[in-house]
């Protein structure tokens, strides 16, 4: 497996936090972690598949990814490569006008949400790209052509730095208090441009939060405890929905991301 990544243009670069072009020559299977951005991907050649109640699903050629609460189990193909686009928190809501709450836990086709028209030239124009800067120029051209609003919401955009400042160990109540509008606006509103529910989001990001510095920890009860978890059985609980595993076989087991 291959993994490249690019930084986006100027004109992009509020609302995409970064492209990622994956080859896979040989195939392969890959644990991808519940993490707080709605990502946008276009497969450019070769066949995707997730598997959800034992059954296969083949992915469209074009589709989108919500926040989700739960690892999801992808199959590559041999010989398939697929371009990703990793928005920033918020910053999907720039592209569309549904409210992105609706994406939550789904892989949905971007047919969806975009006339097929304009799919069909960007899917046979990457199919036809001989080299992936030539790709993330086109993906680019497609994104400013639809984008909708430029100006992201500074409130929002407010209350997820002051989560993830505090890894994800920070009470909503305690987060609202610190800006100008009621709990009920602020969920709602938080929903509508995020794709999670604020107590959803904080959940993640806790425990993206856990994994990412557990190498420093002593101990799992040490990771534990720095993320806010004082409880045993609900740190294993929580881990467990998250990665599908007990917190010590999922760092024993194969690489995710």
């Amino acid at each position: 497996m291959k993994i490249e990544r690019y930084i986006p243009g100027d004109s992009l670069r509020p609302f995409v936090k970064h492209y990622l072009i994956i080859d896979s020559e040989s195939g392969m299977e890959s644990r991808i972690l519940p993490d707080s951005s709605i990502v946008m991907a276009f497969r450019c050649k070769g066949r995707v598949s997730y598997e959800e109640g034992g059954i296969t699903n083949p992915l469209p050629v074009s589709v989108i990814t919500g926040l989700r609460k739960s690892i999801r189990l992808l199959d590559y193909s041999k010989k398939t490569a697929t371009l990703l686009v990793a928005f920033h928190e918020g910053g999907a809501a720039a592209f569309f006008k549904e409210p992105l709450h609706e994406l939550f836990g789904l892989h949905l086709g971007l047919d969806h949400l975009i006339r097929c028209s304009r799919l069909v030239e960007i899917e046979e124009r990457l199919a036809e790209a001989t080299n992936n800067l030539q790709q993330i120029s086109m993906v680019e051209q497609f994104l400013c052509s639809i984008l909708k609003n430029p100006q992201l919401d500074p409130l929002i955009l407010k209350a997820v730095q002051a989560i993830k400042s505090s890894h994800g160990d920070i009470r909503i109540k305690d987060l609202v208090t610190e800006l100008p509008v009621s709990l009920d606006t602020f969920e709602k509103r938080f929903k509508r441009i995020i794709g999670a529910s604020p107590k959803q989001f904080l959940t993640i990001v806790r425990l993206r939060s856990l994994i990412e510095r557990y190498p420093q920890a002593k101990s799992l009860t040490d990771a534990a405890v720095m993320a806010g978890y004082f409880d045993q059985a609900h740190f294993i609980k929580a881990s467990k929905s998250f990665t599908g595993q007990t917190p010590t076989a999922f760092f024993n087991a194969s690489p995710y991301w």
